[in-house]
């Protein structure tokens, strides 16, 4: 079921956004909106691109090995590469709500089975980065 608020106040749809156009289109200047969780997007979106080659490597331990990092959706690895920034770089805020904020975000773009496989690989990820009970 689709979430009833507007994707434009989610902070997370618009780091997914902006990163998905970053991505595809390199020469493309990267804006970000107004928005009261302006300083935070625009962490999360420079430090997903600086830090892509690391969040790669996580990305492939945890993927299983049929599964080729190239044939996924380009959105559903923009959603998989910016949580893995927030779990690898925001120790602050909990797996839990880091996973369920992209989830959020994910029904704006990406089909319910797509949503349920990014939440199983999300948790996964973050109990390997984060060893400690959250």
């Amino acid at each position: 079921m689709k979430p009833i608020y507007s994707p434009k106040n989610n902070p997370r749809v618009i780091i997914v956004q902006t990163l998905y156009g970053k991505y595809y289109n390199n020469d493309q200047k990267i804006v970000i909106p107004k928005h009261r969780f302006k300083k935070f997007i625009r962490d999360v979106v420079f430090g997903t691109i600086e830090r892509n080659e690391i969040i790669l490597v996580e990305i492939k331990k945890y993927l299983d090995t049929d599964i080729n990092i190239n044939n996924q959706d380009k959105v559903f690895l923009i959603i998989l590469k910016s949580a893995i920034y927030e779990l690898l770089y925001k120790p602050k805020t909990s797996s839990k709500i880091i996973i369920k904020e992209y989830l959020n975000a994910s029904n704006f773009f990406i089909e319910e089975t797509k949503t349920k496989y990014l939440n199983a690989l999300l948790d996964k990820i973050s109990k390997g980065l984060r060893l400690s009970n959250e």
